[in-house]
């Protein structure tokens, strides 16, 4: 084993480790619901939110106890799909919503991982995930769950849009007649 091949195999494992990915920081924090339920997140996947973000202490000991966020305004099962949406986003980012939306169909406008999640969730649920990303301030759920709402929405009558969504219509003929008239040009567009 000569000097040169020594420092060729201290220069190859060198090479070699500086390409191996080094993992991300472990460090947790502790979400905690308004049922008080904690749920202990990478920091790097809260920091998706920008709610999160502003509230963490970044002078914490490596060794220190997860720092506490509380989240008075999720629940517990919201906050559980929040973070899986966090977690998946982190791994692999959703791609950028087109405005106005392309298809009726979210598969058509989002990569499937993303359609399978909103897809899977009922509709009241789904409006939660809406109120949980602007709370948090999670931009990419928040973009994915309203485009979700309008392809609900894209391409339905009134009466259609009232009956998906379970809304009464409360207005009398005359009412409607004149709304309808008022807003004319919006059926023109």
């Amino acid at each position: 084993y000569t000097t040169r091949q020594h420092n060729l195999a201290n220069f190859s494992i060198r090479i070699i480790s500086e390409m191996v990915e080094t993992p991300k920081s472990t460090k947790t924090l502790s979400l905690v619901s308004q049922e008080g339920d904690c749920y202990d997140v990478p920091i790097e996947v809260a920091k998706m939110s920008e709610l999160v973000k502003t509230m963490i202490d970044n002078d914490l000991e490596d060794d220190a106890e997860a720092q506490e966020i509380p989240l008075p305004n999720v629940r517990s099962h919201t906050l559980v799909k929040v973070i899986e949406f966090c977690k998946q986003n982190t791994e692999d980012p959703m791609n950028d919503i087109e405005k106005p939306l392309k298809s009726a169909n979210i598969h058509e406008v989002v990569q499937e991982w993303y359609a399978n999640f909103v897809q899977a969730v009922e509709q009241e649920h789904l409006f939660e995930l809406i109120l949980a990303g602007n709370y948090m301030d999670i931009k990419p759920l928040l973009d994915l769950t309203c485009a979700t709402v309008a392809s609900m929405i894209k391409g339905k009558t009134p009466e259609e849009i009232r009956k998906t969504f379970n809304i009464v219509n409360d207005f009398t003929p005359e009412e409607e007649a004149r709304i309808r008239e008022e807003n004319k040009w919006c059926e023109e567009v």
